[in-house]
């Protein structure tokens, strides 16, 4: 599984790369702080897995790193070959670079 830092993260966003970001997390935690990605909870990822983008980079985080890894390994059985699992989650962005952020 390849994984993504949030040093990488933060690079890849200051410099406009073209990727995706999936916020697995439930809905209630992504409105209670999030990182700007889609909202797909894992309960929903292959039902929603036509949201995720096969034709460009995909990150996918959560709140720690451990849903995330499921929800790439979901979706590699899937046919997806183009996803990084984000290393520590919501909770490393908020402990590198915003540490006023809420994380439920």
């Amino acid at each position: 599984m390849e994984i993504v830092t949030v040093d990488e993260l933060k690079k890849k966003i200051e410099e406009n790369e073209d990727f995706q970001l999936v916020d697995v997390r439930e809905t209630f935690e992504y409105e209670t702080s999030n990182i700007n990605g889609e909202n797909i909870p894992l309960a929903n990822i292959l039902l929603e897995k036509d949201k995720i983008s096969k034709d460009k980079p995909v990150i996918i985080h959560c709140r720690s790193g451990k849903r995330s890894a499921q929800a790439v390994k979901l979706l590699e059985g899937q046919g997806f070959s183009n996803l990084a699992n984000l290393e520590g989650g919501i909770i490393a962005w908020r402990d590198q670079f915003d540490p006023d952020m809420i994380v439920y």
